[in-house]
């Protein structure tokens, strides 16, 4: 239930429109709040290596968004990346 209720409060802080739930830079903020998730999983659990193989899809997924997001709307590349403090 708490996942649900996080996952809600990002889509609403990252959309473009009320009804907006799947737009990059919504589907960018919850990969990140994913990897960060995962992240604090590894420090407690350093030898599992199956999640660390999801991590990898996860990091590389998010980075094909922020990809296409500099490539057709840098503006919001760069806001995008300085509020969710990557790269």
């Amino acid at each position: 239930m708490a996942k649900q209720v996080e996952k809600s409060k990002i889509i609403e802080s990252f959309r473009i429109h009320p009804t907006d739930s799947g737009s990059v830079e919504v589907q960018i903020a919850l990969l990140t709040d994913h990897i960060n998730r995962l992240v604090s999983h590894f420090e407690k659990n350093s030898k599992d290596f199956s999640s660390k193989r999801g991590l990898l899809k996860i990091v590389n997924k998010r980075r094909t968004f922020l990809k296409y997001l500099a490539k057709n709307n840098e503006e919001q590349y760069k806001a995008l990346t300085q509020r969710l403090n990557i790269k």
